[in-house]
This record gives structure tokens, sequence and C-alpha cells, in this order.
């Protein structure tokens, strides 16, 4: 089924003008504290004493300190305060943060500017769960990938300009501390504005209670989503995205200085391209993921941080200027536009790694807590920052080189990758899935939008090749249990797969009684407890293309679940390589060609009275059509 484009998000009341409210927040904290790093760097403020190395390591760390402190409390003022008005509140604190710069700027009060930075750490931590709770509030499931990419596309975009243009205000000469703090504070009005026109958004627990000791909130809010096994390993995924960014991302203005040799404007340049790449990356994962949470992009993200990550080492070791050179002169050097393709890399690569991830935390944790599931995200998001920065220091200060760094923070997210897809197999399997739909075969699906969201289902399908499971589980808006041969469940190496994925192992009567039992009892449990649960009630892969005679289980199993039974039909599948066409195999799959179309046909649901074997079988052959 065809999609609306994300971009027409952007023209609907109900997205943007909390896009824009986010995007405008996202600027001016970039706005603010480049102006203020670059003042210090250049030694425009000169009514201190400090070292300007000590405060410009000093800023960020400060800026990220409210994250750890607040992102708890800030939890839960978001699940107990509507949205929309909890954002025009923020937009007001960051109005008098701004008002209190604006003094700093004019009278040259460096502490000030500093009681700045941390107020904006504060109202980023505020808005924080704001912003992803949001979200899944007010869009539709297949739009939440959209919606994500579009607000990480902002985000990004939001930071490029901000630094950007701080860059360019505060080194005017005459009235350069002047623009700055009217360009914040004009854009801190703009931001409330905006936020007038969110739509009303009530809150999951008006009743909630604030609890005042924030420590121990915190770690309630992470203890309770570790219990979520697939969310918290998606919270430390997203958070270790952060550590891999905040790694490369602090490292380029000495990288472009003394290994690149450019002046301030190849900084701004490495800002630039990194940016767009992010951008790139979150928007192209709604037209990858066709409308739907698709969470076989992380691993495709993951395996792309690692390769460019260690291609960007091997970058630097071609690049030899020795010169002082500038933005047009940087690519006229040999091995440059190596190096700048590798970060636009590493930044779409990191917009498909994270947009899937935010999405699938939106749509798995429990609607009640999401607020406070987005904040214990954001504590361990700035903990990893800071374990970045401690391992980044540590090294260097080992005599490792800027480059070795990057070669060793590639190869760590090489490490975590698998650490974390040995855990939850569901990214593997997906992606799996998602190299088949996308390379091997075309697939359309038919009515997908049929196969239900939430509570419990029997999805029932002609068993056509091996890969079935594959292109049914595509399909799917959340995870299956697939009933399989208990002889398949078995296989050496791919055991642990199935394990993982939760497939159910069954026999026949005769084989094994028990596994047979054994499985209607662990199919109605997984009934029982909401999930989708697909069979194949053929019991075999037919041989001649055909539907072979539905047997009786799947009666057995609605007779004890009462539940809906959906017909499914692939269509297309007969005659590739991985079927059992043994007369022909190789002939029509040669005839068929590389990326041969395929299709999913979901059917309507059919009540657990009408569900007996035959009429099922009626309508799965109704659904094929003149389709193999």
């Amino acid at each position: 089924m065809s999609h609306p484009s994300q971009f027409s998000l952007l023209t609907q009341k109900r997205f943007a003008p909390f896009f824009w409210t986010q995007f405008l927040g996202a600027f001016n904290d970039n706005l603010f504290k480049t102006a203020l790093l670059v003042s210090l760097t250049y030694d425009a403020l000169s009514w201190t004493t400090m070292s300007p190395s000590l405060i410009t390591n000093l800023i960020p760390g400060l800026f990220i300190l409210p994250y750890v402190l607040f992102s708890a409390t800030a939890g839960q003022i978001a699940e107990k305060v509507e949205k929309a008005r909890l954002s025009r509140y923020v937009k007001m604190l960051e109005i008098a943060i701004m008002a209190i710069a604006g003094i700093g700027w004019m009278t040259h009060t460096l502490w000030l500017l500093i009681a700045a930075v941390v107020g904006m750490g504060i109202h980023s931590t505020l808005f924080g769960p704001v912003k992803y709770a949001y979200l899944p509030q007010n869009l539709k499931t297949e739009e939440l990938v959209g919606g994500n990419g579009m607000i990480e596309m902002g985000t990004f975009v939001g930071i490029l300009i901000g630094q950007i243009l701080g860059d360019v205000l505060v080194m005017q000469q005459q009235w350069g501390l002047e623009l700055v703090a009217a360009g914040t504070l004009f854009s801190a009005l703009l931001g409330l504005f905006a936020s007038y026109r969110i739509p009303l958004s009530p809150a999951p627990r008006p009743d909630l209670k604030i609890s005042a000791n924030f420590v121990a909130e915190s770690f309630r809010n992470i203890a309770f989503s570790s219990k979520n096994r697939t969310v918290f390993l998606s919270m430390l995924g997203n958070s270790w995205f952060w550590f891999y960014g905040a790694v490369v991302l602090s490292q380029f203005p000495v990288f472009s200085k003394d290994y690149l040799h450019g002046d301030h404007n190849v900084f701004v340049l490495l800002l630039i391209v990194f940016s767009i790449g992010v951008g790139a990356g979150s928007l192209l994962c709604e037209k990858l993921s066709g409308g739907k949470v698709e969470i076989g992009l992380v691993p495709f993200g993951s395996i792309g941080l690692t390769v460019f990550g260690i291609d960007l080492y091997f970058a630097c070791l071609g690049y030899t200027n020795t010169a002082t050179v500038g933005m047009a002169g940087l690519l006229a050097q040999t091995g440059a536009l190596r190096i700048l393709a590798d970060i636009t890399l590493i930044g779409v690569f990191g917009g498909l790694f994270i947009v899937p991830l935010f999405a699938l935390i939106q749509t798995r944790c429990d609607p009640a807590h999401i607020s406070r599931t987005i904040a214990g995200m954001n504590i361990l998001n700035a903990l990893f920052m800071v374990v970045s920065a401690g391992m980044a220091v540590a090294l260097l200060g080992y005599g490792f080189t800027i480059p070795q760094l990057f070669l060793i923070t590639a190869c760590l997210n090489a490490l975590v990758a698998i650490y974390i897809f040995s855990l939850v197999p569901e990214f593997l399997v997906r992606f799996m899935a998602w190299l088949l739909i996308h390379t091997i075969h075309r697939v359309v699906t038919v009515d997908g939008q049929r196969i239900p969201d939430e509570g419990p289902a029997v999805l029932v399908c002609n068993h056509v090749s091996y890969v079935d499971a594959l292109v049914i589980g595509a399909a799917s808006p959340r995870p299956i249990r697939f009933v399989m041969d208990y002889r398949i469940f078995k296989t050496p190496l791919l055991g642990w797969l199935f394990r993982s994925a939760k497939a159910i192992p069954i026999a026949s009567a005769k084989e094994d009684p028990w596994i047979m039992e054994k499985a209607y009892v662990d199919i109605a449990r997984a009934l029982h407890e909401g999930e989708l649960v697909c069979i194949f009630p053929e019991g075999r892969l037919t041989s001649t293309g055909e539907l072979n005679e539905f047997r009786g289980g799947v009666a057995k199993i609605v007779e004890r679940s009462k539940v809906p039974v959906i017909p499914m039909a692939l269509r297309g599948l007969w005659g590739s390589l991985l079927t059992r066409d043994k007369a022909n195999l190789f002939e029509r799959s040669l005839s068929r060609g590389w990326r041969s179309r395929l299709a999913l046909a979901v059917g309507q649901p059919v009540a657990p009275h009408q569900a007996t074997p035959e009429y099922l079988q009626e309508q799965v052959l109704a659904l094929r059509g003149d389709w193999k």
C-alpha cells in the first residue's frame, strides 16, 4: 500500500507546530552555546582570568549535568501535565533564560552566561520526554517512523544552522554580542508562538505524584524499563549512538585544525556534512521501512557505522597535506573527498540506526510510562556521553591519535552490535527479512493493515518456500510466534535463533505426542498473552505449487483460544531457488530474473466459529488467485 510522504506531516496541525517548536529549541541551544564557545576560544570575552580551554570543556559538561540529575523528574512531569501546556511552560522558561543571557552578553558577566548554559540544559531536559512521548500520542503507528525521521532531521538541521549562525553572528566586529543576544531571545519568542499551536495532548497520568527524590526516581525509571528487555536494549543502543557521535563530533575542532590543517571554515564543513548525513539517513528510514516500524534497519545502520568509521581511519592515512587550507582548498586536496564521504555516511547510517530504535521504544513500552522511559533514556544518553569524553581523554592522553580514536570507536561499535543483536535476535531476523524483500525479491503487501496492531490472532498461510516466515514477519507491524516443524527447530546453528525468536516447535501425534501437546499449550499461552501466532496448516512445503489439504490443528487451536483467524496467501514465490520445485527449479528461477515480484495478500479476519480447515483453505486459495 502507498503511504503519504512524511513531509505531508508538516502541513498538519497535529505535527507541524510541535516540529517547529522542537526545531527552534535545538536551533537556539546551539546558537547560544556556539556563540559562547567561539567567543571564549577567540578571547572576545576578556573579563575572565580562567583558561579558555577549561571553560570550553566545562560548558558542555554543565549543559549535560541537568540530564543526569533531573531527567527522571522531567519524565514524571511529562506524564502528569498536558503536553501542549507543558511545551508552552518550557518555552516561557527559555525566554527567561535568554533574557538572563542577554544581560550577560551586554554586561560581559560570564557567570550569568554560565548560568544560562545550565538553564538551557534544564530546558532541554524538561522538553526531552515531551519530544518523543508526543509522537505516538498524535501519530498513527504507520506514521511513527516518518515522524521520528522528521524530528531527527529537524533536530540536526537546527543544530547545524544554530552552530553556523552562532559562529557568524558573534564574530561580527561591532555588533556581534548584541546580535547573539537579540537572535536568541527572538528565537525563543518564535518557539513560544509555535507552541501555542500545538493541539491538546492529554496527560496519561494526571494523578501521578511527583517524587522529590530525583536520585531514587532515576534508578526506579531505569529499573522499570529494564523489565522489558527489548525496550531496554533499544535504549542502550540509542545511548550507544550518542556515545559514538560524541566521540566523533568532539574531535572535529582539533581534527580539522591539526590533521586536515584547515581554518575555522573546515571545522564548519565537517559539521555540515555530518548533519546532512544524519538528516538524510533519518528521512531515508521512511522510504526503506515501507511506512512501518522496521527494526531490520538497525543492524544495517550499525554495519555502516562500523564500516565507514574504519574507512575514515584509513582515509586519514592517505591525507598528506600540511599547508593551511580553507574550505575550498580542502576540497582540492588528495584524500579529502574520501574523508568527507566517510563522515557523511557515518551520519547517514547513524540516522538509519537511531530512528527505528526511537520508534521501537515508543511502540513497545508501556504507554502510561513512555515519558518516564524517554527520561530514563536521556539519563543513559548523558552518562554514555560522559564516558565517551573520559575514554577520548584517556586514549589521547596515552598517545593515541584522533584517527586511531575513530578506528577504536568503530570497532567497539561492532562489538556492541554483536552483543545487543545476540540478546535480541529479532533485530537480525528482521534485517534478514528486510534484505530478502529489498534485494532478491520485490515484495508487495496487499491489505497489510488487516494484521492487527494489538491483540491476539492466528495467522494462517500457504507454505511455498523456506523463507515464508521471513516474508510474513517483514510484513507484520509486530513480532509473530511461528509454529514450525520440531526437526527444523533443532537445526544446528539456527536453533538458537529459532529459540530466541520464540518459535514454537511441533510434531505430529505419531512422531511425538508430547511435543505436539506442548506446542498446543504454548500456542494457547501466547494467544492468551495477546501475541500473534502463525501456522502453515498444510503441515509441509508444497512440491507442486498447489495448496495441500489443510490439517485439523488450526481448528483445535481456535477452539481452545477463541481468537480471530487471519487468512493470508503468498503469491509468486513458487519456482524460486528456495522452493521444492525439483523438476525445473533452475529453469524457472532463471526465467523469473533478479528482483522478481511477489506478494503477500491478507484477508479479512475470520470469526472463531467459522474457522474450519476447509473454510480457511478456501479463503487462502481465493487470496492466492492464479498466482503460485
